[in-house]
């Protein structure tokens, strides 16, 4: 079960809009992070994903064990927010 998901973006990606968009039209909250307003994060979404780019999707279970995917992939989103 999902605890809280968190979503690392900048102003300027069109992934960053359609993962929250996905989620919002499935009545999922999240935390947004916007590396652009938060440039000290940047390490933080770094160490997590292991790439430099953005969308990167950080969903927390309740175990809090942690899922991480990377740009929009529904392939891997979707099973980890259900």
């Amino acid at each position: 079960m999902v605890k809280n998901i968190t979503i690392f973006t900048s102003d300027t990606c069109g992934y960053c809009q359609m993962v929250k968009t996905y989620l919002k039209a499935k009545g999922i909250g999240y935390k947004e992070v916007n590396l652009d307003h938060e440039p000290e994060r940047r390490a933080e979404a770094h160490k997590l994903s292991g790439v430099l780019t953005v969308p990167v999707t950080v969903v927390t279970k309740t175990d809090d064990s942690q899922e991480v995917i990377v740009g929009y992939n529904l392939a891997k989103l979707a099973p980890a927010v259900n």
